[in-house]
């Protein structure tokens, strides 16, 4: 086992590894940015190191700045969480080279999830369902029109390198083709640096359900149930629970077995998510393999009683699987608590904190970086807490929510905390009657 866990990343998260790590007799590294040098990560951390100034360029995604802090503090091995560079092959490869051990997946792995080209023809190849698309890149816009006749229109752009919407283009006629093939490749490159572009069928009414995967170094596997992300803005998740109210038991028996499958197509090692899509007649297509722990990990531990970081860590140790195919008997629900403005398009609310007050009581978990007094900083993202409940039942669940919600108290900023306590009054959310468009309709 690991001597020292070096924490390539901040906030919360960094928080996170912290605890299990101290739980497991494992000591700490924080590294932090100048904006970061008054939050809990370097607080409680056995030792931290400053990597450089607020822009994360120069510091949470500057490789050699944080192998430099691994290398004179003497870790054994780095933790990226998620975000910045968990899932960059360079990094990993960077790790390897330097014998400290990465606890992600390995370069080569990255490299075949990492690229949605490359990971949706590695599914084809392992039989687990996917969209129908492009075989691979798309040389110009006349391959395009060709492969749109082919999969009939609605048909979605998507950049190769893409993330959180960016370089996606829905087309529903051919005459809107050369525009969105334009701007979804000018897009890709200024926010990739690849202006590579495939395509897939735009599937209506949608579903986003993942699955959490885990697999050793030994070629073993197994799934511990699935993920609702469907509540999401421009692409971004906001609220996450487990079981989905949209899930069956034959469902999930066969998203599992799929997950599986593409988790063993790539001899996965450590923990991770595959995402599908879901349309409305529970038929399921996989969208991305995520190589690293997920935001909304929090809501499968509670279900299982697992801890899903301390899996992580002793996977990357090279101890077998510990895990078996989960079915969730509890419900659990995550609510992002960011620093926007919810009346005001979700604007971000950097500031200082000056009143802060957690809920508590059985069944509610807060994740989280933020104290009165903190100063959130304008050069990160927006969320500062994750406020997660889990209940008998969902109803049971929205009502400890509601309860959980009412109680959170930040002052100083503007929050989402409005946002949700709306959301889990809202009819349609109650009765779990919802897609990934129902942000485009909700009105707060």
């Amino acid at each position: 086992m690991f001597k020292k866990i070096l924490i390539a990343n901040r906030g919360e998260i960094a928080m996170r590894v912290i605890r299990t790590c101290k739980e497991m007799g494992i000591k700490t590294v924080a590294v932090y940015s100048t904006a970061d040098k008054d939050s809990l990560p370097v607080r409680f951390a056995d030792e931290a190191v400053c990597i450089g100034p607020p822009i994360s360029s120069k510091s949470y995604l500057s490789i050699p700045n944080i192998i430099a802090a691994a290398e004179i503090t003497n870790a054994d091995a780095i933790h990226p969480g998620y975000g910045f560079l968990s899932e960059n092959e360079k990094f990993s490869r960077v790790c390897q080279e330097h014998g400290i051990k990465f606890i992600g997946a390995l370069p080569e792995q990255i490299a075949a999830m990492g690229d949605k080209a490359t990971a949706k023809a590695t599914m084809i190849a392992a039989g687990v369902p996917c969209i129908p698309g492009s075989v691979g890149l798309l040389k110009d816009v006349e391959d395009a029109k060709v492969n749109a006749l082919k999969i009939k229109y609605p048909v979605i752009l998507k950049a190769t390198a893409g993330g959180g919407g960016k370089g996606m283009r829905i087309v529903w006629k051919e005459d809107d083709l050369q525009e969105a093939w334009d701007s979804a490749r000018q897009e890709a490159a200024a926010a990739f640096g690849n202006d590579g572009v495939y395509m897939e069928k735009f599937i209506e009414e949608p579903r986003h359900i993942e699955i959490q995967i885990a697999g050793d170094q030994y070629g073993s596997a197994c799934h511990l149930s699935e993920r609702d992300c469907s509540i999401q803005r421009r692409h971004q998740k906001l609220v996450e629970e487990t079981p989905s109210p949209f899930m069956t038991s034959e469902l999930r028996d066969k998203m599992g077995e799929a997950a599986i499958k593409a988790a063993k197509a790539v001899r996965y090692e450590g923990v991770g998510t595959v995402e599908f899509l879901v349309d409305k007649n529970r038929d399921f297509y996989f969208m991305e393999m995520n190589t690293r722990i997920q935001v909304e990990h929090t809501i499968t531990e509670e279900v299982i009683n697992f801890d899903l970081v301390k899996e992580q860590i002793k996977l990357a140790a090279g101890e077998k699987i510990s895990g078996k195919n989960y079915i969730p008997i509890l419900h659990a629900i995550q609510c992002r608590i960011n620093a926007e403005d919810p009346y005001n398009d979700f604007r971000p609310s950097p500031g200082k904190i000056t009143d802060y007050h957690s809920p508590g009581g059985h069944g509610v978990r807060i994740d989280t970086h933020v104290y009165a007094g903190y100063t959130i900083p304008p050069n990160y993202d927006s969320m500062i807490s994750k406020l997660i409940v889990v209940a008998q039942t969902r109803e049971e669940a929205i009502l400890k929510m509601r309860r959980a919600l009412d109680e959170y108290i930040i002052q100083g900023v503007k929050t989402t905390i409005p946002f949700h306590q709306k959301l889990m009054q809202d009819p349609k959310f109650i009765e779990g009657d919802f897609t990934t468009k129902f942000m485009e309709t909700f009105n707060i």
